[in-house]
């Protein structure tokens, strides 16, 4: 199960447990039970500090736990965690023996005080690469939480399982069985959902901070860039982001950022983050701005922000650094089928549709690189093009062109996302050259349609935005509204890529240092 190299990793890292665990197996006769018993045993033979016992009664068959001797399991395995969730086992092994988690103390400390008791299931797929935060989170919520456990359920080991309960995106959560949330989901994210008290301790914490100098509103490539250029300069900065890393999370591979040659969004994120960390910057996680006045409409002359938990934080400027989304359709159907056959992550949630019939929505280079992708996996894709001619790369095309299993569409207009109540079961489009409307019969529609700028909150402020709701900024970042700086993929900057974004921050944070200076303030 484990080649001579891994095994060697593993080994290694076993040498870090700090007392002796348990690792209970509940099987059948499957052929899937054989290859947990196989891995089972490798990882015992492994380390004297780790035993294997063959005699669980899991409900769920086959799986294996984990467990300080002498204890329950907590924390279990109801399928193979290689790939992307190898990791998961790994600390899963380590905390449960008393190793201690890379998670700050105040983030410790709430999860104890949880006091929980409750059985979360997390149904994954092996090429997600954003379940194993989910499933790390929730496993470290068991091992602190004695009353409760966490599994880990491997969509293709239990197909039957994902079939009737409809899951057709992952990471997907449910707490006693009960649906909790599906995506990317931080620890901090998942313990806040959790913690009924967050919000109103958070807001309290909040209102008594003092003015900052720069603050950031933003966490991703252009908000961490401004962050640091901003606390290199001595001056007091904050982060105030809904999500650190931003759009970074959901990207999968990253190969045109100078100097790395190669890398994945979650890696480059968690990278960024630890940057911003060795300066005196204050982040706010988990936040979201409501409201925001500048330096012209406060009594005091600092630009005043108003986030969604009724805290108000002060500062001499802000940095608008937001980001974008996904665009949606914004179809009959869309909304309701999302997550039920409507997705927008290839990569998370392809291999919940293999051997079936999908669609991609969208020509440009994302959607062609989806249809690619997805080629290898379902029976069939479709790829749905409003323009008249496909708009990603020609190397792309030339590949999408070479897949038998893929039929592209153009000049076409998606109308309707058809479902049976449950689940997706087809998709409308109109040719736009003769207005006739035409269906096809599938199970998945994942939209690779472009970007909308997270810029919702400013409609109500005095911030200038274009029609498609970006922030309109001059050469020096500046925005409209005295104090308010922008940077990145919410701005009206041409071509929204992380290396520009990054160079956009930098940017905005020394027009903001000069303000600053050149203002007295």
């Amino acid at each position: 199960m484990l080649d001579q190299n891994t095994s060697a990793q593993l080994k290694t890292l076993l040498e870090r447990l700090e007392s002796p665990i348990e690792l209970v197996a509940t099987l059948d006769d499957s052929d899937k039970s054989a290859k947990i018993k196989e891995l089972v045993e490798e990882i015992a033979a492994l380390s004297p500090q780790v035993t294997a016992r063959f005699d669980g009664n899991n409900a769920r068959v086959p799986s294996f736990g984990i467990a300080k001797a002498g204890e329950q399991p907590r924390v279990f395995f109801a399928g193979l965690p290689m790939g992307h969730e190898f990791t998961s086992l790994i600390l899963a092994l380590l905390q449960t023996s008393g190793y201690a988690p890379k998670v700050s103390d105040e983030v410790l400390t709430q999860i104890k005080a949880l006091n929980l008791s409750s059985h979360f299931d997390v149904f994954v797929s092996l090429s997600c690469h954003n379940c194993p935060d989910v499933v790390q989170a929730l496993n470290l919520i068991a091992i602190y939480n004695p009353g409760t456990t966490a599994t880990m359920i491997d969509g293709a080991f239990f197909q039957e399982e994902v079939e009737q309960r409809k899951i057709m995106a992952v990471p997907m959560v449910f707490q006693d069985g009960n649906h909790i949330g599906q995506g990317r989901m931080t620890l901090e994210e998942i313990v806040a959902k959790l913690d009924t008290d967050a919000a109103s301790k958070d807001a309290a914490k909040l209102n008594a901070k003092e003015a900052f100098d720069v603050l950031v509103i933003g966490g991703g490539p252009a908000g961490n860039t401004s962050a640091i250029y901003a606390a290199r300069k001595g001056i007091r900065t904050g982060i105030v982001a809904e999500r650190m890393g931003g759009q970074v999370m959901d990207t999968m591979d990253i190969e045109n950022f100078t100097s790395i040659q190669k890398t994945q969004g979650p890696k480059f994120a968690a990278e960024m983050e630890a940057h911003v960390r060795e300066y005196d910057v204050d982040i706010m996680n988990l936040q979201k701005v409501s409201a925001i006045k500048g330096a012209d409409e406060t009594a005091n002359g600092l630009v005043e922000v108003t986030l969604e938990n009724g805290a108000t934080l002060e500062s001499k400027t802000v940095i608008l650094s937001t980001g974008a989304r996904w665009r949606e359709m914004n179809v009959p159907g869309e909304a309701e089928y999302r997550t039920r056959g409507v997705a927008y992550c290839p990569h998370c949630d392809g291999p919940l549709f293999k051997g079936k019939r999908v669609a991609v929505i969208g020509g440009g280079n994302s959607g062609v690189e989806a249809a690619i992708d997805l080629a290898g996996i379902v029976e069939h894709v479709t790829l749905v093009e409003f323009d008249t001619k496909l708009r990603a790369d020609q190397v792309l095309q030339n590949k999408l062109n070479s897949l038998p299993n893929i039929t592209v569409i153009t000049n076409a207009l998606s109308t309707e996302v058809i479902g049976d109540g449950a689940q997706v079961t087809a998709l409308k489009y109109k040719d736009r050259a003769t207005d006739v409307e035409h269906t096809v019969e599938l199970a998945g529609i994942f939209v690779q349609i472009g970007l909308l700028p997270n810029t919702d909150f400013l409609k109500a402020s005095k911030v200038e935005l274009t029609n498609r709701g970006e922030i309109m900024i001059n050469e020096r970042n500046e925005t409209n509204v005295k104090g308010v700086f922008a940077a990145g993929d919410c701005t009206t900057v041409p071509y929204k890529q992380i290396i520009i974004a990054t160079g956009e921050g930098a940017k905005a944070s020394l027009s903001a240092f000069d303000y600053i200076i050149r203002s007295g303030q």
